[in-house]
C-alpha cells in the first residue's frame, strides 16, 4: 500500500472538543505508511457567495487546499439538535465550490460521528452522507463509525475506550485499502 496523505476535520469548535479529541487520538494510533493532519474550522465565515466572488478569504483558501493535498478526508462530527453542527455544513459548502471541480468531488471520505447521547451520532451521519453525496465526494462503505457515551471516553484529550479506537482503527483500514485501490494508486 501507498503512503497515505489523511485529512481528519473536526466538526467541532470546543476549545475541549472530543470530536477533536478522538481526531488527535487518531493520528497517533495511525497504522505505518498513513500520516494524518487534523484541521478545526475556526475561522471559516458564514458561506456568502458575493464573499466567493470579491475573493475567496484565507482561511477558505487554506482549507481548500488542506483538503486538495489529502489523499482522503476523515470527518469527525459530533450531532446537534439531530443533525450535524451548522459549521461544519456551513465549511462544507465553502468546500464544495466550484460546483463539479471542488477539492471534494471523487475526495474519499470516512465519516465518524459521536454524542453523548446512546446513539452515538446516527443523525448526523445520516446528514453528512447525503450532503457528501451531493458535493460527488467518495463517501467509503463501511459500517457506521458512532462513538456513543463519548464523554464518559475521553480522558486528557484522548479517546481512551479500547473498543471505540480499535473499531475506528479498524475503519481506517478499510478506507486505507479502498484508497489504494483506486486508479492513481494502481
Amino acid at each position: 500500500m501507498p503512503d497515505l496523505n489523511l485529512l481528519g476535520i473536526s466538526g467541532s469548535l470546543r476549545r475541549e472538543s472530543s470530536n477533536t479529541s478522538v481526531l488527535h487520538t487518531l493520528q497517533d494510533s495511525m497504522p505505518a505508511g498513513i500520516e494524518m493532519s487534523v484541521l478545526t474550522l475556526h475561522g471559516i465565515p458564514p458561506y456568502d457567495q458575493d464573499l466567493e466572488r470579491e475573493g475567496v478569504p484565507r482561511t477558505v483558501q487554506e482549507f481548500r487546499s488542506a483538503i486538495e493535498g489529502s489523499d482522503g478526508v476523515i470527518l469527525c462530527s459530533p450531532e446537534y439538535n439531530c443533525g450535524m453542527p451548522g459549521v461544519l455544513k456551513n465549511a462544507l459548502d465553502w468546500a464544495s465550490r466550484p460546483a463539479f471541480a471542488s477539492p471534494m468531488t471523487g475526495k474519499p471520505v470516512l465519516i465518524v460521528t459521536s454524542s453523548p447521547a446512546f446513539t452515538g451520532g446516527v443523525r448526523a451521519q445520516a446528514q453528512l452522507r447525503e450532503v457528501l453525496a451531493g458535493m460527488l465526494a467518495r463517501v467509503i462503505v463501511w459500517p457506521q463509525v458512532v462513538i456513543p457515551g463519548v464523554y464518559g471516553k475521553i480522558e486528557g484529550g484522548r479517546l481512551v475506550d479500547e473498543a471505540s479506537l480499535k473499531f475506528l482503527l479498524d475503519a481506517v483500514g478499510a478506507f486505507a485499502a479502498e484508497i489504494a485501490a483506486l486508479p492513481r494508486y494502481s
